[in-house]
Order: structure tokens, then sequence, then C-alpha cells
């Protein structure tokens, strides 16, 4: 991959730790502790903005250091 590519995959993946926190962390409002779950409706999303930003993370660094060795 081209540089440019590789820092788009890494900011993307910033972008989407980002918004996997805000995902994770939001609250509809103040409930029993036995409705946590309910309380919490994108903590899924979160989790899954969390596993595609790693795998774009991960695919940037391979091919960041697939570069650099070929170079060297």
């Amino acid at each position: 991959m081209k540089f440019k590519t590789e820092v788009s995959l890494l900011a993307l993946a910033i972008l989407l730790f980002v918004v996997s926190a805000f995902f994770y962390s939001y609250h509809s409002g103040s409930v029993a502790f036995a409705e946590t779950l309910a309380s919490y409706p994108y903590r899924s999303y979160g989790l899954a903005f969390v596993g595609f930003g790693s795998v774009l993370m991960v695919t940037a660094s391979v091919s960041y250091s697939k570069r650099s060795k070929t170079t060297i």
C-alpha cells in the first residue's frame, strides 16, 4: 500500500476508537443497577467499532512494516 493509504487507515482507526468510546459510554438515563445493560443501548456498536478499528490498524501496520523492510 501507499503511505497515504496507510496513514488514512490509521486515522480512520483512531476515529473509530473515539466513536466507539462514545457509543460504549453512552448512558440513556439513571436506572437501577439491575437494568444496567438496558441503560447502555449502544454498547454492542462500540465493541464492533473497536473490532473494525483494530483490524484497520493491524492492516496498516503490517503493510507499513512490509514496505519498510523492502526499502532498507
